[in-house]
Order: structure tokens, then sequence, then C-alpha cells
């Protein structure tokens, strides 16, 4: 009973913490489409939690000047609109002064000095009443309190993808990222299967090389590496900063651990199955392609998801190899730019947050059945 016990309490806490990454991972996800889809001047204030309620919203006008006066029953009248053609701002209360914008009521008369009124409407049309002609180039100016319905829009997806260079952007990821993940999976896949099932002298040193690769820092290496590619792009006559030189720089970075997890789950592949094919005349490489490949499909997929999520979200990189101008920048690098100056700019941001991460989701969950048993890969005993 007390194992029994043991048992449900532990399905019950792996259940739980299931649901609080579930939760602490989409939420903010949730929160940053919503925000991509809300008009601007809603963003600007309330949250997105709030996007499907009515939101209120403070702001000033002023009332036209005295030139704009007519004079109606004994009194001198000025009448307009305080809020622009189109908005779907509804006024709720009004004030004349800063501190006090909901003094009174959308449409009721506000008594004013001398027997001044003023009458503000839901849809912002005033009515301005003096007995008196008024006087003065500028009218009375008017702070207001206004509701709007919730409002989602496309209009920030069209800045972003037409206007701020993100689609240009976009294409340079999709450019970087593509070739620098099949590249890293291509030599990897042969360099572990020779590890794994090939005898040669040197073996088990190149293994403790590549393992000791994997805790050399990437910021370390990252400027020798640059010089070092610059000076043999010179000699042959290959100019610097090219899609080339970024994509044998994520080759270099990503085939240490790529070879570490192709090797682990192709080691522990069944030997009889190596032996029958050696029996029946194969060769090393009709056993690599017909055999291991197809074998090795989940862990392929599994690094595949690493590699990508990895270059598709690296800045440094990019920045060192291709460069930071307007044509060249990947996609985190022109996220970051926006960062630095359109700072205010919430629409924007999350809306371009929103383009950089639809991508690595769409990957994840074309190959997520392979993830988790790509990464027990290595927890199988082998050679």
């Amino acid at each position: 009973m007390a194992a029994t016990g043991k048992s449900f309490a532990q399905r019950w806490g792996v259940h739980i913490a299931v649901l609080l990454i579930f939760i602490v991972w989409t939420v903010p996800t949730l929160g940053i489409l919503v925000s991509s889809l809300r008009d601007k001047d809603q963003i600007a204030v309330s949250g997105w939690w709030t996007a499907l309620t009515t939101s209120s919203q403070t702001g000033q006008g002023r009332t036209d000047a005295a030139d704009a006066q007519v004079e109606q029953g004994g009194r001198f009248v000025i009448s307009g609109n305080l809020l622009e053609d189109g908005t779907a701002l509804t006024i709720t209360a009004f004030g004349t002064r800063i501190q006090e914008p909901t003094a009174h009521e959308a449409g009721t008369v506000a008594e004013l000095e001398d027997g001044v009124t003023l009458q503000v409407n839901e849809d912002g049309s005033y009515v301005h009443s003096s007995p008196v002609a008024f006087e003065g180039r500028r009218g009375e100016r008017v702070f207001f309190e206004a509701s709007t319905p919730p409002r989602f829009t496309t209009e920030n997806y069209e800045t972003v993808l037409f206007s701020e260079g993100i689609g240009r952007s976009f294409i340079n990821s999709l450019t970087v990222t593509i070739p620098a993940t099949i590249i890293p999976i291509l030599i990897a896949a042969f360099a572990a299967y020779a590890l794994a099932w090939m005898r040669f002298p040197g073996r088990a040193i190149l293994i403790a090389v590549v393992i000791g690769l994997l805790v050399v820092p990437l910021q370390m290496s990252l400027i020798p590496l640059l010089k070092l590619y610059n000076g043999v792009g010179a000699f042959f006559g290959v100019p610097a900063k090219t899609y080339l030189g970024i994509w044998l720089a994520h080759t270099g970075f990503g085939l240490p651990f790529a070879i570490y997890l192709l090797r682990s789950y192709i080691a522990g592949l069944p030997r009889e199955i190596m032996e029958s094919a050696r029996i029946d005349g194969a060769s090393d490489f009709e056993i690599f392609v017909k055999i291991v490949l197809p074998l090795s499909f989940p862990v392929l997929a599994s690094f595949a998801i690493f590699q990508f999520l990895w270059v598709w979200n690296d800045l440094l990189v990019a920045m060192v190899f291709l460069g930071s101008g307007s044509s060249q920048l990947v996609l985190t690098g022109k996220l970051n730019a926006l960062l630095g100056s359109r700072g205010g700019d919430w629409e924007i941001l999350t809306t371009s947050a929103f383009v950089t991460i639809i991508v690595p989701l769409i990957v994840f969950f074309s190959l997520q059945r392979y993830f988790v048993r790509g990464l027990l890969a290595g927890s199988v005993k082998g050679g």
C-alpha cells in the first residue's frame, strides 16, 4: 500500500510539474500573440488580458477659437467635436481641469465661470456657450475620459512585414538557419558512425577531443575563427561577411554536440544488425545509408530542433560573421534594433517578437514526437 501511495504521489507530482511548465510557457506566448493583434492605443492603456473588455483612457482637446462663435438667442455659441473623424472612442466624462478630467458626466451641461456653460456629448460633440462674446485666439481646453470597445487588427503585421524591414530580415534568417542546420547533421552523421562502429588508430583520442570541445566557450573562439576565415578567404579571393562564413561558423559550433549526441545513439544500435549486413557483403557506406540513417531519424530530428532553434535565435554569431547592414541583418538583429529605436511602440515589438518565434514553433511541433526519443538516445549503452 505504501508503494502504491508513493507511485500515486509521483504521478500527480509529474502532472503538476508538466502543468506548471505548460502555463509558464503558454501564457507569455499567448500575451505576445494577443498584443500583436490589438490596436496600438489600447496596448498603451491596458494589458493584453483585458483585450476582450472595454478599456478606458484619458485624453484632451480644445474647443474652437472665438472666431467660430455664432450668436443664438442672445448667447454666443461655439460648437464642434473633440474627437477625430473615424475614432471609436465614446466619451464618458469630461472636465476643464487636468486634476479633474471626470468632473462632469458626458451629456450634462457644466456651469463654468461668469455664466459660461459647456456640454460634451458621448460622440465628442460639444456646445460652448457664453452670455458675452468669446475673446482670444485659443479655445477652452477640455479633458475627458473615453471608453473604447475591443479592437483587433492586422495593421501591426502589415507595418512590421512591409514597413519596418522585418520581411527582409526574415528571409535572411531562413537563408542562414536552413543550411546551418543541414550541414552539421550531414557531417556529424558520418563522423558519429565512424566513431561508433569503425576501428582505426586515434579513435579514442578523437572522441575525447569532441567531448572536450563541448566545454569551449563560444565567445572565446569567435574572434580567432573570424580572423582565420578572413585570412583563408583573402587567400582564395572570397569576400568577408558572407553567408558561407556564417554557415561554416554555425557548423563548427554545432558539430561537437551533434557528433556526441549521434554517436551515443548510433553506438546503441543492435550489433547483430551490423554483423549480419557485413556477412551479406555490405560496405560501411551501405550500412550507414540503408540501416543506420533510417534507424537514427529520431536523434537526427532531435538535434535538428536544437540546432535550428539555436541558429534562429542567435545574434552574436550573425553580427560577427554576417554584419549589421540593413540587407544583412537577421531577424534577431532587426528586433534588437527595434528595441533601441522603437522602445515605446509595443505593438511593433510584440508583433516582431511573434514573427520571430512562429517559425521555431512550427519546427518544434512538427518534430516534437521525435524530441524525447532523441534526448533519451544517449542513455542506451553502446560500444
